[in-house]
């Protein structure tokens, strides 16, 4: 939430104005670009890419940003690729295209308008992709794709280029280390090929950290057995190599050699090493993953269609459709060879005759080992030939994320490239192919008329008819609307989607939610997403609203709203609101489609009413979480500092100060509340706000960095000490095993040193937060190193001396820090709330601190600095390796890690479902999608039917609900169960229940009216426009007692 400022007057997306060329002699055009307030050319704008940089780290987007990519070809394909490279942040992106803009482009292509039909479509949409990344280079060519232009780039990929002139492309990028990639949409067919030459590197192929145990001992032997500590399982597999650190004893493995291990089991692993002669194990030790660099031979083009070798399997219920496909796109491109190049007319008979003759003829041709036994199983090569000449939006955005992901890969040598083909279809999305007669699929003259082509008028009108809800407008929500926009959804009258997200704007969304700009930044993200996608169709209804969707916006979502709409897409971010979602769309019995990423994964879940199970049919475990005694006094890892270091930031910026203005806006009430709930937790709240406005309230400047300086010498070097005086080096358990054995990491108390930037940094860190707590001015001298030095070297320090008898809790499954059992915690609290009775009275009526909310997207606001500070000062105690400052953001700040690339491939494979739901198709046309573009891996699955529930001859589902009409009594409810055999022995409303047979007191309400009892009883409001109210009715059989789940029960009372 938060306040926006208008929009700008003119639209950022679909103005038709063409950029000048330069001179007139010249075939290609470098853009003027908008200035922008970022880092120089060449270098990584870590605000804008966190999320990027989260998946491919830093040293894959150095290389990223020193690459040059070729787009050939921007038809709606073209410009997928072009818009998700340039998002990526390479360093230019140039565009070739011969073609003039059509209207029939307008379908799938997001940034022509009708009046660049007749331009060059690279000249066209050149300006508006410039938008989305001042700091790329992109230029335009409209002149043929030429050897020169291929050489001054590292990566070349193409679309619409026809087979004769791409084998010759490609022959020339394969002897010349220029990565190829071909890619083309044919309706709902797709295909893909990569060569990316004879040699290339992939230097990590899978993009996750490397998998690191924990070592608990190691034997001398042949081949030694390595154990590792039980609270992990290991993760390795046979075959791979890991290197050894901290191992004690045996530190011949501390050689940083990596060695090969063998036998994996839970626990353990053997080396491939003889350890006979080494010295003994005596303790600690950690093993790490080594990522092997993997060398592929791509074949060329020209070779690989004869021999293509193994394809890539999308979708399992298809297990033989990739050679049919193989064999049907060749036979394509035979058809327009002999066709000057023309593709299929839609639905045409002959032509697809044509097409399957030409598949005949190449398999005839072809060797034993790739011949097909049918050319034309199920039809599908004609279904190919009479679609072909369609171009839809959600194949594009498909194939545009994976081909973009491709050249990401071929820049960087990050994650494992396609070896070398890839098919996809979802012929599952049309209707019946018996419908699309060639004058249901011939063009109208229209921007549609590419969708036409694949699935006739009829259909186009049903789309351009829906009333759809959009939950969401961040990256799934960008590209949703711009695909509901090129596809015609909801154009038609009386049609609408509604989208609707609570958020604004901010730089870091830039990287990958293209429809918002520069300029956009704090702006609501609905409405800007909204004024866009109509800029890319003038004719979509959308509405935009700023609303989050949960049980308290129940009024500006309501009943009529929820039964008015045809289906619902949900672009969330988060487990709750999607389950909320997902609850009023079974309530109601809407469609919905649910999509989710994370880095270079992706999933999609159909939930489709009365067909599949709901989206919280199944739940994810739980997230595994350290325990308390971990965090607090023996981390062993960074994520573990990172942990405390923001619960340390939460606690002295944001609960402490809060604790303190809740006692500051009511004292007597907040007294008298802490008086009567006692015991430690009302303490330790009183405890809080005392520690702000009593023993650390600062004044100056020089106090904040006294308070900082103070709070080094308290976490770091007393409280370490404290430790190690309780438990030394040698200390033993109570079974006789050493205290400090793995995972537990022994450790060294700090003590500050200005001369140390680190030391110097975080005090300049956490005095400037104190100091913007209390109100206080930063003086100039703050940012001058030697004169912060200067305050901080003058602070004094009493000198720690460890205590006796300190109790510290050594317990994982304890969830609270241990505590004197003799605290007398009322007594505390008398004495706390009197002292701060008589420090307020020296306050103004209105002073209040100024809270400190965590923000990790602001590097000016030194949160930060304080928390990487603090962890890595946590992790130098305890001999954990220090992490950056961007390491730091992106696990203390819990960041999602998120690609471009990713978003559209899974709003692509979504769309292509919605036609399913248009067509109210049965389950197994419904696919579900697991994909990793990092492997890359496809798995599609039918989705799971809803359990079914049966009595005697009733069946029911989740989606189903009891109706009951009429203003039922007590009696009449139990009647009505009664006669379906069922005895109703228990009826509840929310958490209270109405009836229950146990209780004599509830005979009394027989003859009462539910819909009284459910308002006076559960306090239930029910609106005045709302004619039901729900109960919950627990159930057994008459015949033999055990329980029946019985459905939701609807009371039409009005």
């Amino acid at each position: 939430a938060g306040s926006w400022d208008k929009p700008p007057s003119r639209a950022h997306i679909g103005m038709s104005s063409a950029p000048k060329r330069e001179s007139a002699g010249d075939d290609s055009s470098r853009l003027a670009k908008k200035p922008r307030t970022m880092v120089a050319s060449g270098e990584i704008d870590e605000d804008l890419h966190s999320r990027q940089l989260a998946v491919y780290g830093r040293e894959s987007m150095r290389r990223l940003v020193g690459a040059s990519v070729l787009v050939s070809g921007l038809g709606g394909l073209g410009a997928e690729i072009a818009k998700n490279v340039i998002l990526a942040g390479v360093k230019a992106v140039t565009l070739q295209d011969t073609a003039a803009c059509t209207l029939a482009d307008l379908g799938a292509h997001f940034y022509l308008t009708e009046a660049d039909v007749g331009t060059n479509r690279a000249q066209a949409c050149a300006a508006k992709l410039q938008e989305l990344n001042p700091v790329v280079a992109v230029t335009f060519v409209a002149a043929e794709i030429s050897d020169d232009l291929c050489k001054k780039h590292q990566v070349v990929v193409c679309s619409e280029l026809p087979l004769a002139r791409a084998k010759e492309v490609d022959a020339f990028c394969h002897a010349n280390s220029v990565a190829f990639i071909r890619g083309d949409v044919r309706g709902v067919f797709g295909s893909l090929f990569c060569d990316f030459g004879p040699g290339f590197n992939v230097l990590d192929t899978d993009g996750e950290e490397p998998h690191t145990c924990i070592v608990a001992s190691v034997s001398n032997d042949v081949t030694p057995l390595v154990t590792c500590i039980d609270d992990e399982r290991v993760e390795l597999q046979d075959g791979q190599r890991v290197v050894f650190a901290e191992v004690k004893g045996m530190t011949e493995l501390n050689d940083g050699k990596p060695r090969t291990i063998k036998n994996v089991k839970v626990h353990s692993f053997e080396l491939e090493e003889d350890t006979s002669a080494f010295g003994a194990y005596t303790g600690g030790g950690i093993a790490t993953q080594v990522k092997e660099t993997k060398t592929l031979a791509f074949r060329t083009l020209a070779a690989a269609i004869e021999e293509p070798g193994e394809f890539l399997l999308s979708d399992f219920a298809k297990m033989d459709r990739s050679p049919v496909l193989h064999l049907g796109f060749a036979a394509l491109e035979a058809f327009s060879a002999a066709n000057a190049g023309a593709t299929p007319r839609p639905g045409n008979d002959a032509d697809a005759a044509a097409v399957v003759a030409a598949a005949e003829t190449i398999n005839a041709a072809a060797s034993a080992a790739n011949k097909l036994d049918d050319v034309d199983p199920d039809g599908i090569v004609t279904l190919l030939a009479k679609t072909s000449r369609g171009v839809i939006s959600p194949m594009c955005a498909m194939f545009g994320g994976i081909m973009g992901q491709e050249v990401v890969k071929a820049c960087t040598g990050k994650f494992h490239p396609l070896h070398q083909w890839f098919y996809f279809d979802s012929v599952e999305s049309l209707p019946a192919p018996e419908t699309l007669t060639e004058a249901e699929v011939a063009p109208e003259g229209s921007r549609y008329d590419s969708q036409i082509a694949c699935f006739g008028r009829t259909m186009q009108r049903k789309i351009e008819s829906q009333k759809v809800f959009l939950v969401g407008a961040g990256a799934l929500g960008c590209e949703f609307i711009k695909n509901f926009a090129l596809m015609g959804l909801s154009c038609g009258a009386g049609a609408s989607v509604t989208v609707t997200d609570d958020d604004i704007i901010e730089k870091s969304n830039l990287s990958r939610q293209f429809l918002f700009r520069d300029w956009n930044i704090g702006q609501a993200k609905s409405t800007c997403a909204t004024n866009a996608a109509q800029a890319i169709n003038p004719a979509l209804n959308i509405n935009s609203l700023q609303n989050r969707v949960s049980p308290e916006t129940e009024d500006v979502f309501n009943d009529p709203f929820w039964q008015g709409l045809d289906v619902v897409v949900n672009a969330l971010d988060n487990v709750n609101a999607r389950l909320y979602v997902d609850s009023r769309c079974v309530y109601f019995g809407v469609p919905l489609l649910e999509s989710g990423t994370l880095g270079t994964k992706c999933n999609t879940q159909m939930v489709v009413p009365n067909l599949t199970e709901n989206y919280g049919a199944s739940r994810d475990p739980p997230e595994k979480s350290a325990p308390m005694c971990t965090l607090h006094s023996f981390p062993h890892n960074i994520d573990h500092c990172l942990t405390w270091a923001r619960s340390e930031f939460e606690g002295m910026f944001e609960k402490s100060p809060g604790e303190a203005n809740s006692y500051l806006s009511k004292p007597a009430e907040y007294a008298a509340a802490a008086r009567q709930a006692g015991g430690a937790q009302a303490r330790e709240n009183v405890e809080k706000a005392a520690e702000c406005l009593l023993t650390s309230r600062c004044s100056t400047y020089e106090e904040c960095v006294a308070w900082a300086h103070l709070r080094f010498q308290d976490s770091f070097h007393d409280k370490i000490a404290q430790l190690t005086f309780t438990f030394p080096e040698d200390a033993m358990t109570s079974t006789g095993s050493p205290f400090w054995s793995a995972p537990k990491r022994f450790p060294r108390a700090l003590t500050l040193s200005t001369a140390d930037p680190t030391h110097l940094a975080l005090m300049r860190a956490v005095a400037n937060l104190k100091a913007e707590l209390h109100g206080v001015a930063r003086p100039p001298w703050a940012a001058d190193d030697a004169a912060l030095a200067a305050a901080v070297d003058a602070v004094a320090v009493t000198p720690f001396k460890p205590r006796s008898g300190v109790k510290i809790e050594t317990d994982p499954k304890a969830t609270a820090a241990a505590s004197d059992m003799g605290t007398d915690d009322d007594a505390i609290i008398e004495d706390l709330l009197g002292k701060l009775e008589a420090v307020r009275a020296g306050f103004a009526g209105d002073y209040r601190l100024s809270v400190i909310e965590f923000e990790k997207d602001d590097d000016t606001n030194f949160h930060m600095d304080a928390i990487a500070g603090l962890s890595n000062m946590r992790a130098r105690n305890y001999s954990i390796p220090e992490v950056d400052k961007l390491k730091a953001k992106l696990i203390a700040g819990r960041i999602i890690p998120a690609i471009a690339t990713t978003t559209a491939m899974a709003t692509g494979l979504v769309c292509l479902e919605l036609y399913k739901v248009f067509n109210s198709a049965p389950i197994e046309a419904y696919r579900n999608t697991f994909a990793n573009l990092a492997l890359p891996l496809f798995a599609m699955a039918e989705p799971i039917a809803p359990k079914q529930f049966k009595f005697k001859e009733m069946t029911w589902t989740l989606w189903d609900r009891w109706i009951l009409e009429g203003d039922f009594t007590v009696k009449e409810l139990l009647d009505w169960f009664a006669g379906k055999g069922l005895v109703a022995y228990s009826v509840s409303c929310g958490q209270s229940l109405i009836y229950n047979n146990i209780f004599p007191k509830h005979k009394a309400r027989m003859d009462q009216k539910v819909s009284d009892l459910v308002q006076s009883v559960a306090k239930l409001v029910i609106p005045a426009d709302r004619r039901h109210f729900d109960i919950v009715v627990a159930c057994e059989d008459e015949d033999d007692g055990e329980d029946v789940d019985v459905p939701l029960v609807s009371i039409q009372f009005r």
